[in-house]
């Protein structure tokens, strides 16, 4: 086994995958709306938990998606 192959006995490097980032942060953003929506009715019934944590939780995750949305889109305008 060689753990040094020379650059001209390498193999080429396969093509980037083609992906629909957009679509991906479309379902995130979507799933945690699905989870505040779950979280604001676990708030109406008598369930202990933090809801200031959880709630932070999604907020983040939502400012994520939506920036990663923002950041997909402007990168697509700019090509």
């Amino acid at each position: 086994m060689r753990l040094y192959v020379p650059h001209d006995e390498r193999r080429p490097q396969p093509e980037p995958a083609v992906t629909n980032d957009g679509l991906a942060f479309a379902v995130g953003i979507g799933a945690w709306l699905i989870g505040l929506a779950v979280v604001l009715g676990m708030l109406a019934a008598p369930v202990s938990f933090d809801p200031a944590r959880v709630l932070t939780t999604i907020a983040v995750g939502l400012a994520l998606g939506i920036t990663g949305l923002l950041v997909t889109r402007l990168r697509r305008r700019a090509r």
